[in-house]
């Protein structure tokens, strides 16, 4: 059954009206009843009607320093002699006797390990000959774990009395480290909002919600421990362990509130139809309606 309405001089049939109105209205209404489509639910309330979001994009930087409590030493033996045997020999009497010295200054078995072994032979180059052997030469690393700092010094200076004759550095740790680390974050968070803050007061604004927070780690990883022992290693005992410094850099974005081009996207206000939308709306229904009557063909 088709139903016709008439009016003004001119017919129409109503279900194209009908068609027009059930395909404009979801569109008209997407936006209002849709919470995934305006910054309520996402940064994509903009998208609506055409307007870009304006957003503030800042890095922040932050340390923390504490101070270190327990370190770490590679230490050895190198050890001379005629034949191979006895190198290796001389060597393992000399460690063991540093092995020793380190178990009576208080280091524990689990904080002593073997690093590194070698055995080379020691070449002589004459100057018009073929190059000679002129003995062996052996040596034996270990690492050890000094987990009171305070004693490094006299943990050095009984090592060297056994005969230790290679010391390699001195790697300064904190145990910890994930706290201080996360204390580094911390500030680099606070940095960057700080400079947030006067960016957007600057330009009139204000900051909106966080869109995007992202910890940039440096290139290379942070900067070694053992580098900063390394500077210090010839220092005689006493060793001072001074303080340790963890970095962390970190970027954030804002959205940015105030921006008269983008009043629509303010976080967490729902979009609105344009009042054009509406009055077109209005004006695709015929206004003459209520006196038509229907006829059945």
């Amino acid at each position: 059954m088709t139903q016709y309405f008439r009016g003004s001089g001119r017919t129409l049939l109503a279900l194209t009206t009908g068609i027009a109105l059930v395909i404009a209205a979801p569109a008209l209404a997407s936006p209002r009843n849709d919470p995934g489509k305006n910054m309520k639910g996402g940064p994509h309330a903009c998208m609506h009607h055409g307007k870009k979001m304006s957003r503030l994009v800042v890095s922040g930087q932050g340390e923390a320093r504490v101070a270190p409590d327990l370190a770490e030493i590679q230490l050895g033996v190198t050890s001379q002699a005629e034949s191979a045997a006895e190198a290796m020999q001389k060597n393992s009497e000399q460690q063991g006797a540093v092995i020793d010295a380190l178990k009576d200054a208080g280091i524990e078995a689990a904080n002593i390990q073997t690093s590194g072994l070698q055995l080379n032979p020691r070449m002589e180059y004459p100057e018009n000959g073929a190059p000679t052997i002129n003995g062996y030469e052996a040596s034996n690393m270990v690492t050890i774990r000094v987990t009171d700092v305070s004693m490094l010094g006299e943990v050095l200076d009984s090592i060297v009395a056994a005969g230790a004759n290679q010391i390699q550095g001195i790697n300064f740790q904190r145990d910890d480290a994930e706290e201080t680390g996360d204390e580094a974050l911390r500030s680099a968070v606070e940095d960057a909002r700080r400079k947030a803050d006067v960016m957007a007061e600057a330009a009139g604004m204000r900051l909106g919600p966080v869109i995007a927070l992202r910890d940039m780690p440096a290139v290379g990883g942070p900067e070694p421990m053992m580098m900063r022992a390394e500077a210090a290693k010839g220092a005689a005992t006493p060793i001072e362990a001074g303080e340790l410094s963890l970095s962390a850099q970190v970027q954030v974005e804002y959205a940015l509130i105030g921006d008269k081009g983008s009043k629509d996207c303010v976080p967490g206000s729902a979009d609105k139809p344009d009042q054009a939308g509406e009055e077109a709306l209005e004006s695709d229904v015929p206004d003459d309606t209520s006196s038509e009557s229907p006829e059945t063909n």
